[in-house]
């Protein structure tokens, strides 16, 4: 992104956030590409991707007719008519097997962390 995507205001707020310079000052003008790049990569790293959430176990399923709640809320996909395979333990905790319906679908291997490599 060329310095001229951000405007003197942007690049003034961000010179003071930094400590480049202080309210009321002006920037000086070898100071503009650091203070650009700092932006540039505020942006960019907003931009990356988010790590998926660690999975978490439901608290609660709920099956009633074709209404699917996990956690009180509504499941997001489509679910097939298959059966659903439900199975409960004694102390109330239980697996809930159903098939999710997709437009398509991709099997891919996860990657090799490098200590499993070597």
């Amino acid at each position: 992104m060329p310095l001229q995507q951000f405007d003197d205001a942007e690049l003034h707020a961000k010179a003071i956030e930094l400590g480049v310079i202080a309210e009321g000052d002006e920037l000086p003008r070898n100071q503009r590409s650091r203070v650009a790049a700092a932006l540039l990569g505020e942006r960019r790293a907003a931009e990356q991707p988010k790590a998926p959430a660690e999975p978490v176990r439901a608290r609660e399923i709920t099956v009633r007719g074709s209404e699917i709640t996990v956690d009180g809320r509504p499941f997001p996909w489509l679910v097939a008519r298959a059966p659903m395979e439900i199975g409960l333990a004694p102390d109330g905790s239980g697996t809930v097997r159903l098939t999710l319906l997709a437009d398509s679908v991709q099997v891919l291997q996860p990657p090799t962390s490098t200590s499993e490599s070597e």
